[in-house]
């Protein structure tokens, strides 16, 4: 069974065409540079036009937000579909390229399944102690301010892969530690995720690339009384700090590392404060997770950054010590996972 995998982002498309249930890799790209909802379903139209479209028995989707409503992955129908648009506010950059997507491959392959993978689904598990913010609880209720958290799909690639590699351990205790231009971290026990960095936004947490991370909310206010427009505090906070607004060279951590070498304090000090951000996070999730067995780091710095591992290493050494804690590097896969789950799904109908 051919199952092709549709991962929309803000202006592209990535893809990849898998032979199920051997999860066999026929074909992979990218279409880049999209905008509107035109561009997304001519580049859906020319992704398709290279596959023999007879072929594809079901095509799954990464859709970043699914609110509170999504619990697991699920077969898109008219109803479904109307429910993930209800989340576009909430997901602004996300939902509606994936809506789009979507749509273009209802038209294009009439009747074949299509299944929607949600990045917040992983996270639906976190206990409401953990998922909800000290608000009006009625603000809260009404408009479902909580926790969502994202990367779900690849924390939950982690969670199974750990269970993989340490099948003999029981209550296995995990913290994923998904580290790219967008940083998250979780805690995750038994394979249920109980804690997660990430927020009602992806603006929560870490230190990212542009993204601030956790920051006092007053300064908000205290920078709208300073003549700041809210667009502009929140262009600020997404797409102009992090390591980017802190080392003044870069968003990217080989950057960065190469800064640092030419002797940038500023770069060096980005760097020191992604550490100590990422350090406090990890011991916090120990100490929630009342031990930790794996610790495990992926995506593009967790996998390829070194420098980055070993000096959370070196802070966290004596905790390690303690939990008996193994270290792991571990290639994040969601494109096979959307692939699995889609396979899942189209089999049981």
């Amino acid at each position: 069974m051919l199952v092709l995998v549709l991962n929309a982002g803000s202006s592209s498309i990535k893809y990849q065409l898998f032979d199920m249930p051997a999860a066999k890799i026929i074909a992979s790209g990218i279409a880049e540079r999209l905008g509107g909802s035109k561009d997304y379903k001519d580049a859906v139209g020319r992704i398709i036009k290279g596959i023999d479209r007879d072929d594809i028995a079901g095509v799954g989707h990464r859709v970043v937000h699914g609110g509170e409503r999504f619990k697991s992955s699920a077969v898109i129908t008219k109803k479904i579909l109307a429910e993930i648009s209800r989340f576009n506010e909430l997901a602004p950059l996300h939902n509606p390229p994936a809506l789009s997507v979507i749509k273009a491959c209802r038209d294009i392959l009439k009747g074949v399944p299509q299944v929607a993978v949600f990045d917040t689904a992983f996270h639906r598990t976190l206990p409401d102690y953990a998922s909800l913010y000290a608000l009006p609880y009625e603000l809260s209720r009404k408009y479902g301010i909580r926790r969502y958290g994202f990367h779900g799909t690849s924390h939950r690639y982690i969670a199974l892969k750990a269970a993989e590699l340490m099948p003999k351990k029981k209550g296995l205790k995990v913290i994923s530690c998904h580290l790219g231009n967008g940083c998250s971290i979780s805690a995750i026990k038994d394979g249920r995720s109980i804690d997660t960095s990430l927020g009602f936004t992806p603006l929560e947490g870490l230190v990212m690339g542009t993204r601030s991370g956790d920051i006092d909310p007053s300064i908000i206010f205290f920078l709208a009384s300073k003549s700041f427009s809210l667009h502009k505090i929140e262009e600020m906070l997404n797409k102009k700090s992090g390591l980017l607004g802190i080392s003044g060279v870069s968003n990217d951590m080989r950057d960065i590392l190469k800064a640092m070498k030419r002797g940038s304090k500023r770069a060096r000090l980005a760097f020191e404060i992604f550490i100590y951000r990422l350090v406090k996070y990890i011991g916090a999730y120990m100490a929630v997770l009342g031990g930790c067995d794996a610790l495990i780091f992926t995506a593009g710095i967790g996998e390829n950054q070194p420098r980055v591992r070993t000096a959370v290493r070196r802070a966290l050494m004596p905790l390690i010590k303690k939990f008996n804690t193994r270290v792991l590097v571990v290639h994040t896969d969601e494109e096979s996972l959307i692939a699995f789950d889609t396979f899942r799904l189209i089999e049981r109908r």
